[in-house]
């Protein structure tokens, strides 16, 4: 997913660019550019830096903590059952610049951790977001099946509370927002999530597929209604996990086709020499795009695949994109700038060094989150709960987009489904077959 040019989070502005942003989502936002203070800057020198290793103990207790600061997020304007979204970001720049979107595919993040969680306390948040979903989805002005990048985070209680801040319909973000529902759908039984989720499957099919080049599926659209040429690798990733999930849930042949098509695409993209995928194409739609290197598609790919065959995506990422910076260290998103951590890519990388269990992943994932869990209390803008987008203001995307120190509910969730050992890729409770992959 990405940018704007706030924090680590893409808009439709930076979506309709063109084919330099392929390989993003909206989720990740650009604001005007700020740099850290020299007091931030100063006392991250001084910092000692991660711990070699975290117990299980205290990895429980943060992973407690994040949880606290997502139910912070989500209670800042309701609480209880009603309907409604959350808040991205707090405190930082986007907090003085009062920044205030719920973006998309954060909300269907936070689904997916709360139903990790494995609580009925955790199921009732997921639905009440869930709920949201689908009531901006019901009160669409085009009312046919699409959501939107961003949203006001207001309690949804009547149509006019629905308050569109981003008007854009990314590809990856709908898959996203489609797969919290069918997750939502595996773990309560209630038909409405389900039929929200083919809803969006259904606009996606209609107006993103694409058969140009290797086909698969093109960008969405942006905020003026354009519809987007090229295609991206990480939105097709995301919809391959999608389709697959509501193959197995409604036994509907098509949904098994479609994420066909997509994983189609996807292995198009791999680069054997480089070792990793290529972003996705150029607005031609066969033209394979090479100009960005982002950590997320090859990590991603990985989770969602479990493929040997791309095991070293992983490997990429780990040795291109290595960060220890100011008492800080992961992954950052891009080649092109390592001066700083991205937090949410380090979870990623986390996940998939996890799942991969290679000699030596274990140890290395529980590296990688402990870096984020140090980052957790002692990071530039740390309130202790939740995980901030980036070690310093400004780091960027390598393609105009920035990242800042502001809490980002998608990183702090992202965080929390590494440290439990879960891909959200797959059915997410472990009461539940995972879905049949084409």
């Amino acid at each position: 997913m990405r940018r704007i040019a706030l924090a680590g989070v893409a808009t439709a502005a930076a979506l309709a660019v063109g084919p330099g942003v392929a390989g993003r989502e909206p989720g990740r936002e650009q604001a005007p550019a700020a740099e850290p203070t020299a007091a931030l800057a100063t006392s991250a020198r001084l910092m000692a830096g991660s711990p070699a290793r975290v117990t299980a103990g205290q990895m429980g207790q943060s992973v407690t903590l994040a949880y606290s600061f997502l139910s912070r997020m989500m209670n800042m304007y309701a609480a209880g059952p009603t309907p409604r979204l959350v808040q991205s970001f707090a405190g930082g720049v986007l907090g003085r610049q009062h920044f205030t979107d719920s973006e998309t595919y954060d909300d269907a993040l936070i689904i997916d951790a709360y139903l990790a969680r494995g609580t009925s306390t955790g199921r009732a948040r997921a639905e009440v977001i869930g709920n949201g979903l689908l009531y901006v989805q019901a009160h669409d002005p085009r009312h046919d099946g699409r959501l939107r990048a961003a949203y006001a985070p207001d309690p949804l209680l009547s149509p006019g509370d629905v308050k569109i801040t981003n008007t854009a319909t990314p590809t990856g973000v709908m898959a996203w927002a489609g797969q919290a529902l069918a997750q939502l759908y595996a773990a309560t039984g209630k038909k409405a999530y389900l039929r929200g989720a083919e809803a969006i499957g259904n606009w996606v099919q209609a107006h993103c597929y694409d058969p140009r080049g290797v086909g698969g599926y093109s960008g969405g659209e942006t905020a003026s209604g354009q519809k987007l040429g090229w295609k991206s690798t990480e939105h097709n990733i995301d919809l391959y996990a999608f389709f697959s999930l509501l193959a197995h849930q409604t036994g509907d042949p098509a949904w098994s086709a479609r994420a066909a098509a997509a994983k189609r695409f996807v292995e198009a993209m791999w680069d054997p020499p480089q070792g990793a995928f290529d972003v996705g194409t150029l607005g031609n739609g066969s033209t394979s795009n090479e100009a960005e290197l982002p950590e997320d598609i090859n990590s991603w790919a990985y989770l969602a695949l479990r493929d040997p065959a791309y095991a070293g995506s992983v490997s990429w990422d780990e040795r291109n994109l290595a960060v220890s910076a100011d008492g800080f260290s992961g992954v950052s998103y891009c080649p092109g700038d390592r001066s700083g951590v991205w937090f949410e890519g380090t979870a990623h990388l986390a996940d998939a060094l996890e799942l991969r269990g290679e000699p030596g992943d274990d140890a290395a994932a529980a590296r990688y989150l402990a870096d984020i869990y140090y980052a957790q209390s002692h990071g530039p803008d740390s309130d202790g709960r939740g995980i901030m987008t980036a070690s310093k203001n400004g780091l960027t995307d390598c393609a105009g987009g920035m990242y800042y120190t502001s809490l980002h509910t998608g990183a702090t969730a992202w965080y929390i489904l590494a440290a439990e050992h879960v891909d959200p890729f797959f059915a997410i409770l472990p009461a539940r077959s995972a879905p049949v992959r084409p």
